[in-house]
């Protein structure tokens, strides 16, 4: 299938002999593949292919040349619907010696009515057709009946171990706030299910093991950093959309503190921004934007200037946000492709050093982000 360029305008400012100009560079996209249903989540598999996760319930292998394989066979029962259904996806480190990866989605109750979030490792066949040897490593406690704020970005860290983001479940709001639940929490677990050892709420009364920090409303982007911490971006409600920094046991005080308002209008609790022992977030998008998809920038394709930058997509806006990172602080954003026009659901940086946007459409897309000229 031929590779099809959108060309896109945006304005880089340069300072030059103490003056500053606005030059604008052409900005493209390729369509690598399209006719993707709510495209949610991609991961990388080697010779040029990718997953890619369709929220509805299929994973499909995107081959070299943009053709999209038929659905994968080795699923769990996936309760699709609202905002819920198969959401992300990521392969194993050692992907090119196991074949193994890790996915997200909403797990139904097995009586009883409900669902949550669940977190599932698996085998993928050596044609690439099916998931062998599935197993859930992770279930968010309780199960509730929601159609909202499953979170559910994955990230692998160093040792291998995986952080996971849980959404509040929307009518469970207040559960952020205490440790006997997994709502509205990050959680961190090994690669074969278990708390990790060096959670800090290992051995709490009243605490539940896999909890990391806690305070969170729906966080549906996360990606470590180059030096290995990491980074979440989280929708408020009305306003107060955020990037954080989770570290262990960290409150990141929602709901009892947000720069967003209830949905038409009103104060969220006291209607605070700050509290002594809650975090505050390191930038916040008041309008939302809607923030879903996270990555680094590290490679050197798109030059100096963009190099150790936050990417994160906008799903409301329908725009890519690169944000300046200074140390622990976010400096400036720079707000690209504003005429894309498709809900950006995932970014993610490739092998090859290219940026990959998935779009959140009935016929979302699987784009390649390449250098301004």
């Amino acid at each position: 299938m031929p590779l099809i360029t959108r060309p896109i305008a945006f304005s880089l400012a340069l300072a030059l002999g103490g003056l500053t100009s606005t030059l604008a560079q052409a900005q493209t996209t390729e369509v690598v593949a399209s006719g993707l249903q709510n495209a949610w989540g991609v991961a990388f598999i080697g010779e040029g292919r990718m997953l890619v996760t369709e929220r509805p319930g299929r994973m499909r292998v995107v081959g070299a040349d943009g053709r999209l394989g038929a659905p994968l066979a080795g699923l769990p029962a996936i309760e699709a619907g609202g905002q819920g259904g198969l959401l992300d996806v990521v392969t194993d480190r050692n992907f090119a010696t196991n074949r193994k990866v890790y996915f997200c989605y909403s797990e139904p109750a097995a009586s009883g009515g409900g669902n949550s979030t669940a977190m599932a490792s698996a085998q993928l066949s050596a044609d690439a057709t099916r998931l062998n040897d599935v197993k859930v490593i992770f279930s968010q406690q309780p199960k509730v009946s929601s159609r909202s704020h499953f979170g559910c970005r994955i990230v692998q860290t160093g040792d291998g171990s995986l952080f996971l983001t849980l959404g509040d479940r929307y009518s469970r709001m207040n559960d952020a706030q205490t440790l006997d639940n997994h709502h509205g929490k990050v959680v961190r677990v090994n690669a074969t299910g278990g708390a990790h050892p060096g959670n800090p709420f290992v051995g709490r009364a009243g605490a539940l093991p896999e909890i990391w920090s806690l305070g969170h409303r729906n966080v549906q982007g996360a990606a470590l950093s180059p030096d290995g911490r990491l980074w979440t971006s989280e929708h408020g409600p009305q306003g107060g959309d955020e990037i954080n920094r989770p570290e262990a046991a960290k409150n990141h005080g929602w709901p009892v503190i947000t720069f967003g308002e209830n949905y038409g209008g009103g104060t969220i609790g006291d209607g605070i921004t700050r509290k002594p022992g809650l975090e505050q977030p390191l930038h916040q998008w008041t309008p939302s934007m809607a923030p879903s998809g996270l990555a680094f920038v590290t490679s050197d394709r798109y030059g100096p200037a963009w190099k150790g930058s936050l990417l994160a997509g906008s799903l409301k806006f329908r725009y890519l946000s690169r944000l300046v990172i200074e140390g622990d602080r976010v400096v400036r954003e720079e707000k690209l492709l504003p005429n894309l026009n498709q809900r950006v659901r995932d970014v993610r940086q490739g092998p090859d050093g290219f940026i990959y946007l998935l779009t959140d459409d009935r016929d979302g897309q699987l784009l390649r982000l390449l250098p301004g000229r």
